[in-house]
């Protein structure tokens, strides 16, 4: 590269490898997929990232930190698996509503209808907010074991434990209805606003719905499912 004008920028080429990534995931990904989204040869992307892995790793900063893809050295090396580790977790705290459910107050129960549909808003706000980096973190996370782990067994699997209890806890004192299976009713919630505001866009009949339209939707349905009627009343005059 030194001495001449590079073809790409390598804002250009992360989000190449963002957009090809989350299409087709880590293994069945090849660099030549993503040089040929450049419009580039195969052997020109090497001038940028010495191997698949780094080139991951150049996607997934770009969409967490995408100002740090402009100060890197090229080639981008890959780092170990630990620092990739580190630079979800550094991305996921600084995300607000991530953690809805510790929020909620468990206090007066009129509130109910309230807690709810501030813990639905903030996760709907959260995934929407984030499509971008959680589609690609969820279609590669399966083929590598340190992504994996973070992402389904310490991230996901852990809300959905936090979305259960916060479920138990409210039906056990009478202010959300009682449903067949707790764990099944935390993963409607979270696959509901997932499929919504992340999903969607990625299917032709459903990616022209409007934004609104479907934020508003899926917190009156919910509500209307797990609410009983006079609070469910009350949110809806609340939101």
């Amino acid at each position: 590269m030194r001495g001449r004008k590079p073809a790409r920028s390598l804002a250009e080429v992360a989000d190449a490898a963002v957009r090809v990534f989350a299409d087709k995931g880590f293994r069945p990904t090849g660099i030549s997929d993503v040089s040929a989204a450049l419009g580039l040869s195969h052997g020109a992307l090497y001038t940028y990232v010495d191997s698949k892995q780094a080139l991951l790793y150049l996607a997934l900063l770009r969409v967490m930190r995408p100002d740090a893809v402009g100060v890197l050295a090229i080639p981008v090396a890959a780092p170990p698996p630990q620092e990739i580790v580190a630079l979800l977790e550094a991305w996921l705290a600084g995300q607000a509503g991530v953690r809805a459910v510790d929020a909620a107050g468990y206090l007066d129960t009129r509130l109910a209808g309230q807690e709810l549909g501030a813990v639905i808003d903030a996760l709907y706000g959260f995934v929407e907010r984030n499509r971008q980096a959680l589609l690609l973190i969820e279609r590669c996370a399966p083929e590598l074991p340190e992504l994996a782990k973070w992402y389904f067994v310490e991230r996901r699997r852990a809300n959905l434990e936090q979305i259960g209890e916060y479920l138990r806890h409210r039906i056990r004192s009478g202010d959300l209805r009682p449903v067949p299976d707790v764990p099944a009713a935390a993963r409607f919630i979270v696959e509901t606003i997932a499929w919504f505001a992340m999903h969607r866009h990625g299917d032709p009949d459903s990616a022209n719905l409007d934004d609104d339209a479907c934020r508003s939707t899926v917190r009156h349905l919910l509500l209307a499912a797990f609410l009983p009627p006079a609070v469910e009343t009350a949110a809806h005059e609340v939101g």
